[in-house]
């Protein structure tokens, strides 16, 4: 396997993990993806400059979090900006019983010393669909 292909599926493992620790509400499973100094942009547009705030704004939301049914993501575009920095587009989707909502995070993660991805800095953004249609880009 080439360095390249493991650097992806570490990348898609910490997308995962993303995953996983949203739907369990695991704030401190959460908090150990980041970078000390990273950047997140929530959904709703609220800056988080650096660990220390975005640990503030984690614990106070995602315990009380609730949403019906289950939330996935899934990495499907990485780009290597650098051997050690990777732009990546999440496909995000909270699924319930009313329907489908979606998000599209795009996460800049880099990888350290010891070989471990973090996030760097984070932007989601909510994907609108009109009625009848696929997301806002005109794609099904």
């Amino acid at each position: 396997m080439n360095t390249e292909t493991s650097d992806i599926k570490a990348i898609e493992q910490v997308v995962a993990t993303v995953e996983r620790t949203q739907r369990a509400k695991d704030v401190e499973g959460f908090l150990a993806l980041f970078h000390h100094d990273a950047l997140w942009t929530t959904g709703h547009g609220k800056v988080l400059l650096g660990l220390d705030a975005i640990a503030e704004f984690t614990r106070a939301v995602l315990p009380a979090a609730s949403w019906d049914g289950e939330v996935t993501y899934e990495a499907v575009h990485t780009q290597f900006l650098r051997p050690d920095v990777a732009a990546v587009k999440v496909r995000q989707v909270y699924h319930s019983a009313e329907g489908d909502a979606e998000g599209a995070p795009l996460y800049v993660m880099t990888k350290h010393d010891d070989g471990r991805w973090l996030l760097h800095a984070g932007q989601n953004t909510a994907v609108h669909v009109e009625q009848g249609q696929g997301p806002s880009d005109g794609s099904p």
